[in-house]
């Protein structure tokens, strides 16, 4: 493989085109085709971002030879097909968050890159932002001293719609897969998996998820809290907590370029940092770096991690009572 990495995009939506725009800010980086269902819609996409190939179809685009690896950006449901498709043909996978909308999937997903012999990675992008790498290397240093608490919340009130992506129960909608997942995600890498997994949800008239709030016991005193919300909005900001200060993540925490250090005693220190393509311009080029590596498995996003928290939502689920129509 060459040191450019020449992209391909599985989907011609709003997330592809949020990346399309971030691979214009990596290094190494080549956008080189684009695929949708529809033949019009990806050459309108492709004459957009001056793509070369525009293809018609999903199987199209995962055997185009001049693709070395694939952003899929298709709805939830599809994530499990759409990565194994393009892991048969010899692609590497970035798949847009979450990994998928199971661990049965997930389990199906990681078999198939390692049968191949592909990186596959999970776009989980908020791991790979500069103040969330830097947060984390503060924490270790013990600078708010043990670690003790994550509290986040992600409440947003998009237009209500029974076919739409969020609200619809067979493009397994609600409010969980699509924001709580961020929380979910960041308590894993902060605590591990959670001992005890707990939450409480109100589903809609749609069958999904519109409110919930969710509490793990990662053990050792250590707690994750998280509320989400597609009918209420929130601060959307998050807070960890240990026994000799705090950090703060302002508005969007899932996509801050800053976070505020806070210790008793002393003055509340800012740590800003540059956010590059809406922030998923540093998970491309980490992606590529793992590639350029020979390496199969991120360790910021390990295979281990995404499992375990479909696992997470799996068990908060079933407590739930929320099955989608196609499981």
């Amino acid at each position: 493989m060459s040191s450019t990495i020449r992209w391909g995009l599985l989907a011609a939506g709003g997330i592809a085109e949020t990346f399309a725009l971030a691979l214009q800010e990596a290094e190494g980086a080549e956008l080189v085709a684009v695929g949708s269902r529809d033949q019009v819609r990806a050459t309108n996409f492709a004459d957009r971002f001056a793509i070369p190939h525009a293809h018609g179809s999903y199987a199209e685009l995962a055997a185009d030879p001049d693709v070395d690896a694939v952003y899929v950006a298709t709805p939830h449901t599809f994530h499990a097909r759409d990565t194994i498709l393009c892991l048969e043909q010899g692609k590497h996978v970035l798949c847009e968050k979450p990994f998928a909308v199971n661990s049965e999937e997930a389990r199906r997903m990681i078999a198939a890159a390692r049968s191949a012999d592909r990186l596959l990675m999970e776009a989980m992008w908020t791991r790979f932002l500069p103040s969330v790498i830097s947060l984390r290397e503060q924490l270790a240093a013990g600078a708010i001293g043990e670690v003790r608490l994550l509290q986040a919340d992600f409440g947003i009130q998009p237009p209500f719609d029974a076919e739409g992506r969020l609200f619809n129960a067979e493009l397994a909608g609600g409010a969980l897969l699509d924001l709580g997942v961020y929380a979910v995600s960041l308590g894993h890498a902060l605590f591990g998996a959670p001992s005890k997994i707990s939450g409480s949800a109100r589903l809609g008239e749609t069958g999904v998820d519109e409110d919930g709030a969710i509490v793990l016991d990662h053990g050792q005193g250590r707690f994750t809290l998280a509320y989400q919300s597609l009918r209420v909005a929130t601060p959307r900001e998050a807070v960890i907590r240990g026994t000799a200060g705090e950090i703060r993540l302002p508005e969007p925490w899932w996509g801050a370029s800053a976070f505020t250090l806070t210790r008793p005693g002393a003055e509340p220190e800012t740590h800003s940092f540059r956010r590059r393509g809406r922030g998923y311009t540093h998970m491309a080029e980490a992606f590529m770096g793992l590639l350029a590596d020979g390496q199969r498995e991120s360790a910021i996003m390990p295979h281990a991690d995404s499992l375990d928290v479909l696992q997470t939502l799996d068990t908060l689920r079933r407590q739930w009572g929320l099955r989608y129509p196609f499981e």
